[in-house]
């Protein structure tokens, strides 16, 4: 059975696909740009991060926040056995493509897990944590074959078959916790900027919520549904976060906390937030 702790990046264990397969542009995230396939000149001969302590003072904030929910160890020592796109040439560009098509599988395998989980704990809908489960196991298995197999896999269509069901959970979950009194003030979809600390947003539909630099410090957030909510540069210190549903490390490294800030366990507290 897959659990969260499986899908944490483990960049140790990877052959830097993310700083050579992705794309960027230069923009408030990242000082520079670059093409996909193409390796950022900071990678070092390791696969590791040659300014890996100096990312954030150099312009490279999306580099501390991005996540690939751990694609990235699945594909090298898993569908490829440890080889590498320096070691394995004619594979590179084949290996970067399996390696986006799996982090999207693994991204949907976070939402599926954690909403498996919450129903678990709360003893929730017996035949909604049966379906769940089953296609917690069917995405898995579309991981677990081999390079080819997973490039033949129509991964936006899998995401229309999960969507629906992710939604289903997040009603039945957020049913059984009682809503906070504030939930009426984050009805809008676009909240960027906006002043919501100390709300008592228990329980609140914050999915896809544009949250960019919103201020919700010392807010209680527990159970709120923030599946796609941007949260870059949401100020959280103090916020309590725990349970909160379909919460990413990504989501957590853009935001803003503090030693106040409360999290769950299966997640990485930023070092920025010290």
């Amino acid at each position: 059975m897959v659990h969260m702790l499986d899908l944490v990046a483990d960049c140790r264990n990877c052959a830097g696909l993310c700083c050579v397969a992705l794309p960027f542009t230069r923009s408030a995230d990242f000082a520079f740009s670059k093409d996909g396939g193409e390796p950022c000149p900071n990678l070092a001969p390791d696969f590791g991060c040659g300014v890996h302590d100096r990312l954030r003072p150099l312009g490279m904030i999306g580099c501390t926040t991005y996540d690939c929910f751990g694609a990235g160890q699945a594909v090298t020592q898993g569908l490829y056995d440890g080889r590498d796109w320096r070691s394995d040439p004619a594979r590179a560009s084949e290996m970067f493509e399996v390696f986006g098509s799996v982090r999207r599988l693994h991204e949907m395998l976070f939402y599926l897990t954690d909403a498996r989980d919450e129903l678990i704990r709360t003893a929730a809908e017996d035949n909604l944590l049966e379906r769940i489960s089953s296609l917690v196991a069917t995405t898995e298995s579309l991981t677990l074959t081999t390079p080819y197999d997973v490039l033949g896999v129509d991964v936006d269509a899998h995401r229309l078959e999960v969507g629906p069901l992710l939604r289903e959970a997040s009603v039945a979950l957020r049913a059984h916790l009682e809503q906070g009194v504030d939930v009426d003030r984050v009805r809008r979809d676009d909240l960027a900027g906006q002043g919501l600390s100390d709300l008592d947003l228990r329980a609140a539909d914050l999915r896809g919520k544009l949250l960019i630099g919103a201020d919700l410090h010392d807010a209680d957030l527990r159970g709120a549904d923030l599946l796609g909510a941007d949260l870059r540069g949401c100020d959280v210190r103090g916020a309590d976060l725990r349970n909160a549903l379909f919460l990413t490390q990504m989501q957590v490294n853009a935001a803003t906390g503090d030693g106040a800030t409360r999290i769950n366990p299966t997640l990485t507290r930023p070092s920025h937030w010290a």
